[in-house]
């Protein structure tokens, strides 16, 4: 392995591609440290940590994750990501049942770039809408913040200021994204995302560090011991189940065209065992998370007791967490796996799964093996999200900490992670290196 990361930097295309990539994320880490003008940071402290205690915190905590930690300081980068990613949620939904928009999904290249533009116009209009109301809150922090004021000069003035600079911030983050994809190495929006969760790991540390210490003593050594063990595990796991797929054998039949001979090789349908991946998740917290949101500005006290019983840690908040996480895994591999498409395309061009006749038996067979890979794949990533709930019960500490033993943050990580690797191994690999993985590859020159 050390000998491959030495290999990049022999390359010069991809030494140049590495270093733009970790360029550009040093640009985000560190507008993730300019504050929005107006704002009183020490009453923004207290606020956040007063509604870290309330039911809205939850939902606000996944926010703070995906922009990496400048939701709760209010920097210019506050919004993070998060519009891109629904409006690309949002977009791939409207494809799978708007004739227009699949029909533009299918015309190439050209067709995605349409698609990726109504993504940006999206993500532009719902950074608009979010950062007004992220105004709106600040001036109005209610029953959470009594007595002082976190914002120092309010009216128009400062929400226009807001609105312009926190949904500036999205549109840049969005385009230093693109830039990666286009200039540099990996998924230019997940490296973005990996980055805000992975500079969340020293604050985790430093917690764990006094919780450790002789003078608290809250986590026993022992603990610690089980906490690494775990975290490996976790890691090894959600890398194999991301990795998994079942290969569904495909013949093509041999095609005389003049005089040429066209097919008879035999080749496999890879089926992901977690197509859903963490979309799956944040369908589900989205939801669940709703009535605990509303609840922290809504007083009253039958909603109060309903928002509740769906705090985290709640045995009916898991249980209907773990459900809708399995729900939305079926719900979102309908959308993008169509076994009509898939059986059509075969027939088409004369490839046949051996076994199966072609048609509605090749449809019916493929729709069989996906629901029963996908029940599998479903309920892992319905223990991965509610894991780190047990880890924060039962070792007795903070969410942030349980955070890594699961969750969003560690399928996001090692998926992006895995995804650049392979990248950069296929560019070794390409120029005759050794890559990341000997067994089975081609040895390159020494």
């Amino acid at each position: 392995m050390l000998s491959a990361f030495q290999n990049i930097f022999k390359i010069q295309d991809l030494r140049r591609k590495v270093l733009v990539t970790l360029g550009l994320i040093a640009v985000y880490r560190i507008g993730s440290f300019i504050p929005t003008p107006g704002i009183d940071s020490h009453a923004l402290a207290q606020f956040f940590e007063n509604i870290s205690k309330s039911q809205g915190g939850a939902i606000l905590g996944i926010m703070n994750m995906f922009s990496g930690g400048s939701l709760e300081k209010l920097t210019i980068f506050a919004l993070g990501i998060m519009p891109y990613i629904s409006s690309s949620i949002i977009i791939q939904l409207l494809t799978a049942v708007i004739p227009a928009l699949e029909k533009l999904s299918k015309e190439g290249k050209a067709g995605h770039q349409r698609i990726n533009q109504y993504t940006r116009y999206a993500t532009v209009g719902l950074s608009l809408v979010q950062s007004y109301f992220i105004a709106l809150w600040l001036e109005h922090p209610g029953r959470l913040l009594e007595g002082l004021s976190i914002v120092i000069n309010p009216g128009w003035g400062f929400r226009m200021l807001t609105v312009l600079t926190l949904s500036t911030g999205t549109i840049f983050i969005m385009w230093l994204g693109e830039q990666i994809q286009e200039r540099g190495i990996g998924n230019g929006i997940s490296l973005i995302i990996t980055a805000g969760i992975i500079s969340r790991i020293p604050t985790a540390v430093q917690q764990l560090i006094v919780y450790a210490s002789p003078k608290t003593r809250q986590i026993h050594p022992f603990s610690l011991v089980i906490m690494a063990a775990l975290l490996v595990a976790v890691v090894l796991l959600v890398t194999l189940i991301t990795q998994a797929q079942r290969k569904i054998p495909v013949q093509y039949a041999r095609r005389v065209v003049g005089r040429k001979i066209f097919g008879g090789q035999s080749t496999y349908i890879p089926l992901k065992v977690d197509t859903a991946g963490v979309i799956a998740i944040i369908f589900a917290q989205s939801i669940i998370m709703f009535p605990a949101t509303i609840a922290a500005f809504i007083p009253n006290p039958a909603f109060q007791r309903f928002a509740n019983l769906l705090l985290r840690g709640n045995i009916v908040y898991t249980i209907i967490y773990a459900l809708l996480i399995i729900f939305f895994c079926y719900f979102y591999t309908a959308i993008v796996f169509n076994p009509q498409d898939i059986s059509d395309n075969m027939k088409k061009y004369g490839g046949f799964i051996p076994g199966i006749r072609p048609g509605n038996p090749t449809t019916e067979f493929l729709d069989f093996v996906m629901t029963r890979i996908t029940l599998a794949g479903a309920l892992f990533i319905a223990f991965i999200a509610i894991f780190p709930d047990f880890i924060m019960a039962s070792l007795k500490v903070p969410y942030l900490i349980a955070s890594f033993f699961g969750g969003t943050g560690i399928l996001i990580t090692v998926g992006v992670m895995l995804d650049t690797i392979k990248q950069i191994e296929s560019q070794l690999l390409m120029r005759h290196y050794e890559g990341f993985i000997k067994s089975g590859r081609i040895q390159g020159r020494r």
